[in-house]
């Protein structure tokens, strides 16, 4: 079995992911717009066609999926208040590096900083909206 987290853009799923490749040191391994999709499979307005209808990015094994919403399908962008994507990261310094890339244009809610339960913690919104935790755990 594999947990994966899908995420929803309006519009910028493809920067968004190229953004995420860079900060996470992930590979894009799949990236569709709904121009590829066969006509008698969806119908999707002109301006939509260059938007991307599936995106699929690789992190150590492990997969964040997404795509840009439609008229016709538009899953509300707030759902996602309530969640954030967690970085369980093995070194502080690593946990640093990332954080600080995620915040580029972003807002963080709780700084990069040493907790009780963690060597680093620190939680930011990136600038696309998508919450993040980053957790560098201290040895039990």
């Amino acid at each position: 079995m594999r947990l994966s987290t899908y995420l929803t853009f309006k519009g910028d799923c493809k920067t968004a992911f190229q953004f995420y490749a860079r900060c996470l040191r992930g590979n894009i391994v799949a990236m569709h717009t709904y121009a590829e999709a066969p006509e008698d499979c969806m119908q999707t307005p002109p301006e939509h066609r260059d938007k991307i209808m599936h995106a699929r990015l690789e992190v150590d094994g492990q997969w964040v999926m997404g795509s840009d919403v439609t008229p016709d399908c538009p899953v509300p962008f707030e759902a996602i208040k309530g969640a954030h994507i967690t970085l369980n990261i093995d070194t502080p310094e690593e946990a640093e590096r990332i954080f600080q890339a995620l915040a580029d244009n972003g807002t963080v809610q709780m700084p990069l900083e040493e907790t009780f339960w963690a060597k680093r913690f620190g939680m930011l919104t990136d600038q696309y909206g998508v919450p993040w935790m980053i957790n560098c755990e201290k040895e039990e």
